[in-house]
């Protein structure tokens, strides 16, 4: 959702023995990286306002628009236990370049889908490609740069061009569908892949280095991961066979990880408070935002009848204003601690949701669009100091681990809610809206109590 996914790509950074020789111009690739963390970031909202193009151009229902956005975020979400460990195997430069191409590729064939089954199947391909593209990205910045703090201020231009992606994809894929066609907002990642090929072309091999991969692990949490979604979006009797399918998974999951030497999750870390803590707002967070910004794309297009372009405009006074409270907060904690500004921000974020609901079709469009501008302010302002002190609360070889599996429970959070809350908008949209809003304000509220037992203001 924002720069402070950045943490994740830790466990794709080679050791300083094995690391190769620094480019001639480490800007190229710092710029290669930017790129592909931007088209990642783009694809994780630049949908959301063609959903109901895509719809009626494919004749597809509201549980075929929710697999459009979860059908990547799950494949994202689930392949960012162990892409990390891959990038190291293969080494960071290999994996991101393999990362862009299939990413490109897929990117292609979901422009030129001629049904929905095959957009899903890219869609899937392009959320794979993302996982692997996205520990190898900053892994390059680091290589490039050996001065820490030449290094510091790259990979905050690299979290930059995130934001900004996140910021604008809505706009994007407003202005694309409405002037060409929903498929615009796919076909315009060819010319940036391609771009941040060529730039990678000019950057120096990286080394590989041995890395442990638990394909057990993975391939039980990718189940079940899709089995609860696939009951969450489908319903029905089929519901129950799929909850059944995520249980044993999960619980084979639990067995693997307990007995596993190098776990995909070390269960032992959810023994520390913080990381607990950490991990249950992180998913608040993205159950409040990403559900948000998918339930009132579709409010404004099917209730107001907005245009998509006009849609997105809608979200711009919120995402805009993320990067500046991402930067801020980070000073706040700095200066008094990551527990105020991780309280603070949760707080403003339930009071955001609980102002929404008093929009209806009546409401000024101005009014809709200020109003999610709380949320926006919290959700930004909690994050950074939040996977900041969990960082800290975990020794320094498992970071990586750590960081891996907050954004993955993170973006499957997000995953779920669009495929609960989107279940809730096929029967009425408007409860939808309301009910939707209150599960997200609920559960923020329950992980601020619980932010209240991190540690304070370091001596």
């Amino acid at each position: 959702m924002s720069s402070t996914d950045l943490v994740q790509a830790d466990v794709a950074v080679p050791s300083p023995a094995s690391a190769p020789k620094r480019p001639a111009s480490p800007g190229l690739a710092l710029a290669a990286a930017m790129l592909g963390f931007a088209l990642i970031t783009l694809d994780t909202s630049v949908v959301n306002v063609a959903l109901p193009a895509i719809g009626a151009d494919l004749r597809a229902g509201m549980s075929g628009l929710q697999w459009v956005v979860d059908s990547y975020t799950l494949a994202f979400a689930a392949l960012l236990l162990s892409s990390g460990a891959l990038a190291d195997r293969i080494g960071a430069s290999r994996a991101y370049g393999t990362g862009v191409v299939v990413f490109v590729l897929a990117s292609a064939a979901c422009g030129l889908a001629p049904g929905l089954p095959a957009l899903l199947a890219a869609r899937t391909v392009q959320g794979a490609a993302a996982a692997v593209m996205l520990p190898a990205s900053l892994a390059l910045v680091r290589e490039a740069y050996g001065d820490p703090g030449r290094r510091a201020r790259a990979v905050s231009l690299w979290a930059a061009g995130g934001t900004v992606a996140v910021a604008l994809g809505p706009v994007a894929g407003g202005a694309l569908t409405t002037a060409w066609s929903w498929r615009g907002i796919f076909f315009v990642n060819l010319p940036l892949g391609l771009l941040a090929l060529a730039l990678l072309t000019r950057v120096a091999r990286s080394a590989r280095r041995p890395a442990p991969l638990d394909l057990p692990g993975q391939l039980t949490a990718m189940t079940a991961l899709g089995a609860l979604t696939f009951a969450a979006i489908e319903g029905g009797t089929e519901a129950w066979w799929a909850l059944g399918v995520a249980a044993v998974a999960f619980a084979a999951f639990l067995v693997i990880e307990t007995r596993r030497r190098h776990p995909v999750v070390p269960l032992g870390l959810f023994r520390n408070t913080t990381v607990a803590v950490a991990v249950a707002a992180g998913s608040a967070n993205s159950v409040a935002f990403y559900g948000m910004l998918f339930v009132f794309s579709l409010f404004f297009q099917q209730v107001l009848g907005l245009s998509p372009l006009a849609a997105g405009l809608m979200f711009l006074p919120m995402t805009g204003l993320l990067a500046a409270v991402n930067i801020l907060s980070a000073k706040v904690a700095a200066r008094y601690g990551a527990r105020l500004p991780i309280v603070v921000g949760q707080v403003v974020a339930v009071a955001g949701l609980l102002g929404l609901l008093t929009v209806d079709a009546d409401s000024s469009r101005v009014a809709q669009a200020l109003l999610l501008v709380p949320l926006a302010l919290g959700a930004g302002f909690s994050l950074p100091p939040l996977i900041a002190s969990m960082m800290e609360a975990v020794p320094a070889e498992r970071a990586g681990t750590a960081a891996g599996l907050l954004n993955a429970v993170r973006q499957t959070a997000g995953a779920l809610a669009i495929a609960v809350f989107g279940s809730m908008a096929a029967e009425s949209m408007e409860s939808a809206l309301r009910t939707s809003l209150l599960i997200s304000a609920g559960f923020l509220t329950l992980t601020t109590l619980a932010s209240l037992r991190l540690p304070g203001r370091r001596a």
